[in-house]
């Protein structure tokens, strides 16, 4: 399996309490919070791995040459930000199997990987998002699915009392970006332009998620990693 790792944020929202470091490099019980997603992916069995990197990113090669790994290691370097799709789009040039997986590189949500992608494969659709079941939130979107596991629907940030959310994984077919521009968001220019048509799938999974991108929850990751909740599968 082969998966890209959007690892080029600088993260602004983290500045208080990280500074001068990609979000992906963020201190997390000791190691970068990159270390957690290599040691998962590489567990789970995937051999080729695209970073996609821009802030920073000579910190994040530094660390990588000290890294003992059997996987295969790629680099991007967006030079100017490209935004969730650009990043995507320019890595996938570099990808060699069918479908890709992506991950963002501040969250964590280890999913079934190959039960997804038998999922992907079984919905004959272009892109199929891990979602994740939430309770009491406000932060996140909601998703909505039909009876076939297809995404019908994404609805605006609002308070919800139990919904799933875009956790952040995706499987792509590595054709779809081509003709996308240069710069353009994922999520809005893509997911949300193409989801009335039947294009996007659903993989709901009730494994541990936690996206470090502010200041609380990076430090209840510290906490979790720390103990090893964050392998509670």
């Amino acid at each position: 399996m082969e998966a890209i790792i959007l690892a080029g944020g600088m993260g602004t929202r983290l500045q208080s309490v990280v500074s001068d470091l990609p979000k992906a490099m963020a201190p997390v019980a000791g190691q970068p919070f990159l270390y957690y997603i290599l040691q998962s992916l590489e567990a789970s069995g995937f051999d080729h791995i695209i970073l996609a990197v821009g802030y920073k990113h000579e910190v994040i090669e530094a660390w990588l040459a000290g890294y003992a790994t059997t996987m295969r290691i790629s680099i991007v370097v967006e030079e100017e930000p490209l935004g969730t799709g650009g990043a995507t789009r320019l890595s996938l040039c570099q990808a060699e199997r069918e479908d890709v997986f992506i991950l963002n590189g501040d969250t964590w949500f280890p999913v079934d990987y190959r039960e997804m992608l038998t999922c992907h494969k079984k919905l004959g659709v272009e892109t199929t998002l891990a979602l994740k079941e939430m309770k009491d939130f406000d932060r996140y979107g909601i998703v909505e699915l039909n009876e076939e596991a297809h995404i019908k629907a994404f609805r605006e940030k609002q308070y919800c009392v139990s919904g799933l959310i875009n956790a952040g994984v995706y499987l792509i077919n590595r054709r779809v970006l081509r003709d996308y521009p240069e710069r353009f968001s994922l999520e809005r220019d893509y997911f949300e332009q193409v989801v009335a048509d039947g294009k996007l799938g659903g993989f709901p999974s009730n494994r541990y998620f936690i996206d470090i991108g502010i200041p609380e929850d990076y430090a209840q990751a510290q906490k979790d990693f720390a103990d090893g909740k964050y392998k509670t599968l």
